[in-house]
């Protein structure tokens, strides 16, 4: 920890409409301690509230820009090959038209930029003629206006020299290669074969998963200017101090030339998470050429072509079991679509390496290589899809063992993990079990299929277990003590719409032990230091380890000491510290379902998720979160399917109108509530709750299908010509 006995207050880099910081009450004398209690287990409205249905809140795109131009992006018509030419001649000429950008003049970029799985061609936008998959931004038309961008587009001429492509994707694709080991080795415990054929019982089936996108509400926008040498950027993304990071290797710029803001995001779900979206690398692109500041904000359907999906998966799953429903063996074999652009890990075989006992234990990551936009995080990455295919397998086994599928996961408890050995940090997966056993009324289930109807509908219900890792990352936070026993409290995170504001003000009450009104809060602007980004249940976690580590520093300091005077915190020491644990929060999911077999209409009729997620933070907050979770995984269970064109390679459902997703009366009944939970590891005690309550959603619905049809549906989503029978019998 670094202290500075009068340093200033980190600037706000907001408007004061935006809900950047907190209206302050009457504070008491500087220097008095009250202990505050209830900050955090407290339900309170999110702070922002007031100012987002006041229409008050600013996004990426509503953001005053003076007199900003305006780029459109023009895509690819074709899925792989090459620009034989451009005609730009007519787009000039037209009224308000600055320039074109395309292969030709655009500024030339690292070639070794990217994520964490390393260089991402994906984002590598204008560098040569190639088209390597369909939607790719081929140029950018800047003009005065939108409106005149847009017309100026539209009269651009691309002739292209198609070749041959691949988006063909199967496990058994001749491409196929084993996947990074970013997450670690792929796990070999046991005698796989020697245990599968001592079982009694073994279920081995495949299970398919389409590409799926994040379609968040807000469409991805930025905003880019040059203020004497330092770039600055406001735009939509989930973690503007890593998006500054990848502005500056990209361009080949020092990190503290670029300064990026996103004070409010319209969701993300893991596309706004993935280094730069095209919109911003193309709105540094034109400001740097045409220097003055230029806005690029995509359409609906430029987002569904360039922005990253889940990769489609086929996984092969086998488990083997003694008659008592002791498990012997998983073996989890998954593969998933990657871009010939760059990596990318979807860890589908997670929880089959940590969530059930088992003498023998392998699962097998690979990727295949397509023409295709590079693939990334949406929400539950990996997780999402693996549970589908898990717990569908575990449902198969209970159905084949002539079991209830509650009690054969609560017989294959692990103590420890499965294939690390390691202690787990604390597993409250039994309790979310039984608890949402009672509640839902569980024990008075006929676990016969097809056995329960209402008039022409069938009726079933079905559950999954499930996890999500848990943990922090390193980040960084700063709190000045003011003069007037207010606190500012600076910290790189992201609210995506989340509550992040609300949960990291009530954190850091209580750090120091005083009410959340006297809580000033600055977030999501790059200057204010390294912090995680808002991706895998762990922003809140990496950034409230921060503020508690900073506010134990203002704690020590004497009632006495001169204020204001401003200490930070960094992480990374305490974090590497940690003893190596399996730190995960557990779920339980149990649904009830009704299938008119002679329509194929699915219908949800009651959902309920129990969550071991650590301490909540706030419970009116993590609880909207879960609930949102689960209907995004009803929503992947019955709606959601990217769709290509085999003849052409592209997406045929690149809009709201095509790519279906959960609508109001598609959300039944949901219910989600928490066991008593702890992370003894955690200065706060919290876990992420923003993946779990997907995760097991889709394989709770899938079984509850087969309980109402008595047909096993290994293929999402859940659409009715896969139900519809020819002549349905009750």
């Amino acid at each position: 920890m670094n202290a500075s006995p009068t340093g200033p207050s980190p600037s706000p880099g907001g408007h004061p409409a935006t809900g950047a910081g907190t209206a302050g009450t009457t504070a008491p004398p500087a220097g008095t301690r009250q202990p505050h209690r209830g900050a955090v287990g407290t339900a309170r409205p999110r702070i922002e509230g007031p100012a987002k249905v006041t229409g008050a809140v600013r996004y990426a795109a509503d953001e005053p820009a003076g007199d900003a131009a305006h780029g459109w992006v023009l895509t690819s018509t074709v899925t792989r090959g090459r620009i034989r030419e451009i005609d730009a001649s007519a787009a000039l000429a037209m009224p308000g038209v600055l320039g074109v950008i395309d292969h030709r003049n655009a500024p030339r970029l690292n070639p070794e930029a990217g994520s964490f799985f390393g260089p991402d061609g994906g984002m590598h936008l204008l560098q040569n003629d190639e088209i390597p998959h369909s939607g790719r931004p081929v140029a950018l038309v800047v003009a005065r206006t939108a409106e005149q961008a847009r017309s100026a587009a539209m009269a651009l001429r691309v002739t292209y020299d198609e070749e041959p492509y691949d988006v063909d994707f199967s496990l058994e694709h001749p491409a196929a290669r084993p996947a990074t080991s970013f997450f670690g080795e792929d796990a070999t415990v046991g005698d796989v074969e020697g245990e599968l054929a001592a079982s009694e019982v073994v279920v081995d089936e495949r299970y398919l998963t389409p590409e799926a996108h994040g379609a968040a509400m807000e469409p991805h926008s930025a905003t880019a200017w040059w203020e004497g040498e330092r770039l600055q950027i406001i735009d939509s993304n989930q973690g503007p101090f890593l998006v500054a990071m990848t502005v500056a290797a990209l361009f080949r710029l020092d990190p503290k030339q670029v300064r990026v803001r996103s004070q409010h995001v319209g969701g993300g779900f893991g596309s706004k998470s993935g280094g730069c979206g095209p919109q911003l690398v193309l709105a540094v692109m034109a400001t740097t050429m045409f220097d003055r500041p230029v806005r690029v904000t995509l359409t609906r359907s430029q987002v569904f072509q360039t922005v990253s999906m889940r990769p489609a998966t086929d996984q092969r799953v086998v488990i083997g079991a003694d008659a008592d429903g002791r498990l012997r063996a998983i073996d989890h074999t998954a593969a998933f679509e990657v871009s010939k652009l760059a990596d990318y890990l979807e860890n589908c075989t997670e929880l089959s390496n940590t969530l059930y006992a088992a003498r023998a234990i392998r699962t097998r990551r690979t990727a295949v290589p397509l023409d295709i936009l590079p693939p990334y995080s949406v929400r539950g990455p990996g997780a999402t899809p693996g549970s589908f295919a898990l717990e569908s397998a575990m449902d198969e086994l209970a159905e084949r063992l002539g079991m209830d599928p509650l009690e054969l996961r609560l017989r294959n408890e692990p103590s420890a993990g499965p294939v690390s050995g390691l202690p787990f940090s604390r597993r409250n997966l039994v309790m979310c079990l039984r608890e949402g056993a009672r509640r839902f009324g569980w024990a008075t289930r006929d676990h016969r299929p097809r056995t329960r109807g209402e008039g022409r509908l069938l009726v079933g219900t079905g559950m999954a277990a499930t996890s999500f890792g848990a943990g922090a990352l390193p980040s960084t936070a700063a709190i000045t003590a003011e003069a007037d026993g207010t606190y500012t409290v600076a910290v790189g995170a992201s609210d995506i719409g989340t509550g992040a504001r609300t949960a990291l003000t009530a954190v850091a009450a209580e750090a120091l032990r005083v009410e959340p009104e006297r809580i000033r809060l600055l977030i999501a602007d790059s200057d204010l230091g390294p912090a995680w980004s808002a991706g895998g249940s762990r922003g809140t976690t990496s950034w409230s380890w921060a503020i508690t580590g900073a506010a134990a520093e203002v704690r020590s300091r004497p009632d006495g000491a001169a204020r204001p005077f401003t200490v930070s915190c960094d992480t990374t020491q305490a974090l590497g510290e940690l003893p190596p644990m399996e730190r995960h929060s557990y779920s339980a999911v149990f649904c009830e379902v009704t299938v008119d077999p002679a329509t194929g209409e699915v219908r949800v009729r009651r959902l309920l998720g129990m969550f071991a997620v650590g301490r909540v933070i706030n419970p009116l907050l993590a609880r909207s979160q879960l609930v949102g979770g689960m209907i995004m995984g009803l929503s992947m269970a019955l709606h959601e399917e990217g769709v290509r064109d085999r003849a052409t390679g592209r997406h045929v459902n690149g809009d709201f109108a095509g790519y279906h997703i959960a609508a109001h009366a598609d959300v039944p009944d949901v219910e989600a509530d928490f066991v008593p939970d702890d992370e003894p590891g955690d200065p706060s005690g919290i876990k992420g709750v923003g993946e779990i309550g997907t995760v097991g959603t889709a394989a709770a619905i899938a079984n509850a299908v087969w309980h109402a049809t008595g047909r096993r549906l290994r293929t999402l989503p859940i659409r009715p010509d896969r139900v519809l029978e020819e002549r349905p019998v009750r």
